[in-house]
């Protein structure tokens, strides 16, 4: 028995790539879809987002510095769509910047390395596996856990 295309479709994750490194989607479009995911890309922000009008994605995984929209402006507007959408930040700034999922509104933040092969397929593996995007902790909320661990 032959599946249609739309059913494959629909059981095959949907991954969106937004990068302004043309080599570095080439790249990591290569790596997913031997991993089996179907992935689409796109060269900037906006261009993401008008993906996103048109295409449901079970994961994003969008860089940081970009030209005219960083990764973090772009998930300000996925989020106030869709806050249940899984998401990757991928920097080369992770650390310098202070790149976290608290300051992005990201659900994973990955530091752009040597591993990063690896570490993008089981990243991208792990979002999928998740039931749904946790709500972020507010600020108000994150003081209070430090102040109880610290005993303060």
């Amino acid at each position: 028995m032959k599946t249609s295309l739309s059913a494959k479709r629909l059981q095959t994750p949907q991954i969106l790539l937004v990068d302004d490194n043309r080599d570095g989607l080439i790249v990591r479009k290569a790596l997913l879809e031997e991993e089996g995911f179907e992935v689409q890309t796109a060269a900037n922000g906006e261009e993401g987002l008008e993906l996103l009008a048109g295409t449901r994605f079970d994961v994003i995984v969008t860089d940081y510095k970009m030209p005219r929209m960083n990764g973090t402006e772009m998930i300000q507007r996925i989020r106030q769509q869709n806050p249940h959408t899984r998401i990757l930040l991928l920097s080369g700034f992770v650390e310098p910047l202070g790149l976290t999922e608290q300051s992005t509104g990201a659900d994973l933040v990955m530091a752009k390395t040597a591993r990063e092969a690896t570490q993008l397929v089981r990243s991208v593996k792990r979002l999928l596996n998740q039931a749904t995007r946790k709500p972020p902790v507010s600020q108000a909320a994150m003081r209070a856990r430090v102040a109880k661990s610290t005993g303060s």
